[in-house]
């Protein structure tokens, strides 16, 4: 059931010369060849560090330009955007701007890496703009194993809120996509490793 739910997701189209340019920006700024420990713990030949980019005024633009795109292409009503702090946190505050700017306001949502220490003790932040049930969407900077969508995905539930799909930058190829479909839901991304390492 699962697996069919997924094959009937819609493949999603964004602007061409957007993404080509945002490429560019993320080739020239994020990508980096050496020796590196991922948060997953894995050593890798080759990192991509996406907030350079995220951060920068053009790439803010280009981000949130093109998740917005693709959230307008999903088969549900999208209520709000965010994921797990820091890597989301600039991508989701780009996707919300542009999207009132499109006349479709979205909020944007933060999840802590640890609750609260005071007042409500909530692990989210920006829960106040939702209403129980509804359906958001993840957005992720670099996905490697899943591990960090999930962990945003199950704070998300614990909110009272629903999860419709995750949006990436970048898809590493080791293991996330398929993590995140085994627990049904899409993984919807803009560019993969062979995008950058090219051998």
């Amino acid at each position: 059931m699962k697996d069919k739910k997924l094959a009937d997701m819609p493949k999603l189209n964004v602007n061409p010369e957007q993404k080509e340019r945002l490429l560019q920006l993320l080739t020239t700024k994020s990508y980096k060849e050496g020796t590196f420990t991922l948060a997953s713990g894995k050593t890798s030949d080759f990192y991509i560090d996406c907030r350079p980019v995220a951060l920068d005024a053009e790439g803010s633009y280009l981000i949130g330009k093109l998740f917005y795109q693709m959230l307008e292409q999903l088969n549900f009503e999208v209520k709000g955007v965010g994921g797990m702090t820091l890597g989301a946190d600039p991508l989701a505050t780009a996707v919300s701007m542009i999207s009132f700017i499109e006349s479709n306001p979205i909020p944007a949502y933060i999840i802590r890496k640890e609750a609260k220490g005071h007042g409500t003790m909530q692990w989210m932040e920006g829960r106040a703009n939702f209403k129980d049930g509804d359906t958001v969407v993840v957005v992720e900077d670099v996905v490697t194993t899943g591990g960090s969508s999930l962990k945003a995905v199950e704070r998300v539930r614990e909110s009272g809120l629903e999860v419709g799909a995750i949006l990436a930058l970048v898809d590493r190829l080791e293991g996330g996509r398929e993590a995140v479909e085994a627990a049904g839901l899409p993984l919807h991304v803009l560019f993969t490793r062979n995008d950058f390492v090219k051998k």
